[in-house]
């Protein structure tokens, strides 16, 4: 089974179409990807200089035409991908040189390159816009990639391989369920929970194996890894509870017991605002749009109200109540983390002057002793003018005696832990408090439609 998509390869804004060209046919010849370059083929080029020898057809294209090319289309690519397991990668390069040499009627040079980094085997094929006669360019016809796709199909029943039965409109399924997106972090915890079920001998085995699973390890303070198509490393400490080293060292010791990586799925709203049907009319929907706000708008208010009967929620007063009250929690919630965070920052700021008055205050000694000297001031210009500015903002905040740096730092570590604690319930609070606004809002639009409704049908 291949599916097959034709694609024309544009000219990036503010790279040179030799740029564009290396770039493209340097991504396609990926070793690690074609088992060191064995998997590429091509015709009337060489692999290597394939990029060179596209632009040297081009150039002699513009002088026996005259013509200069006007589109930005530098070249095209045949994506052919085949069912898992079916056909080998030797095989896949062979089908595909087949399609190319096919397709193009020999008139065009191209490269075959087979990909077997992913489940399924599939190949890239590029080749050149400009004819190998350098007398025209390829054009990219009314339903081309159909032509593609039928000549695929053909050459694979050829070779006795599957292909996808196009079934009409009619019977097509619809897809729903998409599969979930594994992150690199997930992937990862998904990696040590394998080696940890394993049993390693001791930690350093651990990272060994981890190296055999194509992970890049940096041991250090702290031992991040990095895998085969991460940009960063990630440290253990920061993929949750259970991942730290020292959580992983107790568990290789056998002193507790590992629980794997809950991946969280995320949370949906219950339900969602209802449409201004008339507003909506009044900047210029169509009629079409207005029948399909209607049954959405019924949909969503019936979420509505199992949400106030979830909440036990049974009049407009009680409604009003409930909002109000959610309203004052989240701002009291909100207005004590800002004053935390407030006197957080000034407490840092006062440290700084602090220890900045402590280190510098020899020197302004000196300086105070030296009768203000101006030498002096240009030679330790710099710890004076700490001073100075830490003595303004003692004074600035009418301090008579200066806090120990001990008492600081414990208060600092205090509102931190204070507003780390307070996050949770204030979400809380934030998510609740927009729940009971939206189903106000989908209450309140609803019984003004109901009355737009009623007015229309007396009027009548």
């Amino acid at each position: 089974m291949a599916a097959t998509r034709l694609i024309a390869l544009h000219k990036n804004k503010g790279k040179s179409v030799a740029a564009c060209l290396k770039s493209r046919t340097d991504y396609v010849q990926n070793p690690d990807k074609t088992e060191q370059g064995e998997l590429v083929s091509s015709y009337e080029c060489s692999p290597l200089t394939a990029d060179e020898e596209f632009m040297l057809s081009k150039r002699q294209y513009e002088l026996a035409t005259g013509r200069r090319q006007k589109s930005d289309v530098i070249a095209y690519q045949i994506r052919q991908s085949f069912k898992p397991g079916e056909i080998t990668a030797e095989e896949a390069n062979k089908v595909g040189y087949e399609l190319a040499m096919r397709f193009t009627k020999g008139k065009y040079a191209f490269i075959v390159a087979t990909h077997i980094d992913r489940e399924h085997i599939h190949n890239h094929i590029i080749y050149n816009s400009t004819a190998l006669d350098s007398t025209r360019k390829f054009r990219d016809f009314l339903l081309s990639g159909l032509a593609v796709q039928r000549l695929s199909d053909l050459i694979c029943l050829e070779h006795q391989l599957s292909v996808i039965e196009i079934k009409p409109y009619r019977e097509r399924q619809k897809r729903t369920l998409y599969p979930p997106k594994e992150s690199n972090r997930d992937r990862l915890c998904s990696v040590i929970d394998t080696i940890l079920a394993e049993k390693p001998n001791d930690y350093e085995d651990f990272l060994q194996k981890l190296e055999q699973q194509g992970y890049e390890v940096k041991r250090g303070k702290y031992t991040s890894v990095k895998g085969a198509r991460q940009k960063r490393f990630i440290r253990f400490r920061t993929l949750g509870a259970g991942y730290s080293e020292e959580e992983l060292k107790a568990v290789i010791a056998g002193e507790a017991k590992h629980r794997p990586h809950q991946k969280q799925q995320p949370k949906e709203k219950p339900f969602n605002l209802l449409v201004d049907v008339q507003a909506k009319l009044a900047e210029g929907k169509s009629s079409g749009y207005a029948r399909w706000a209607k049954k959405y708008n019924l949909k969503e208010m019936s979420k509505t109200l199992i949400f106030l009967q979830e909440k036990k929620i049974g009049s407009i007063e009680e409604m009003q109540e409930r909002v109000d009250a959610a309203t004052a929690r989240y701002h009291e919630l909100g207005n004590s983390i800002k004053a935390a965070e407030t006197r957080m920052a000034e407490i840092a700021v006062l440290r700084t002057h602090i220890v900045n008055y402590a280190k510098t205050r020899p020197v302004y000694d000196a300086y105070r002793k030296s009768g203000y000297s101006k030498r002096f001031l240009e030679n330790h210009h710099a710890e004076i003018t700490l001073h100075k500015a830490a003595k303004a903002a003692f004074d600035e905040a009418q301090l008579k005696k200066l806090p120990k740096v001990k008492e600081l730092d414990a208060e600092y570590s205090k509102l931190l832990t204070e507003k780390k604690a307070a996050y949770p319930d204030y979400r809380k609070a934030k998510d609740e408090m927009q729940e009971l606004l939206r189903a106000q809002r989908n209450v309140e639009l609803f019984f003004a439609e109901e009355k737009s409704h009623t007015e229309k049908t007396q009027s009548r």
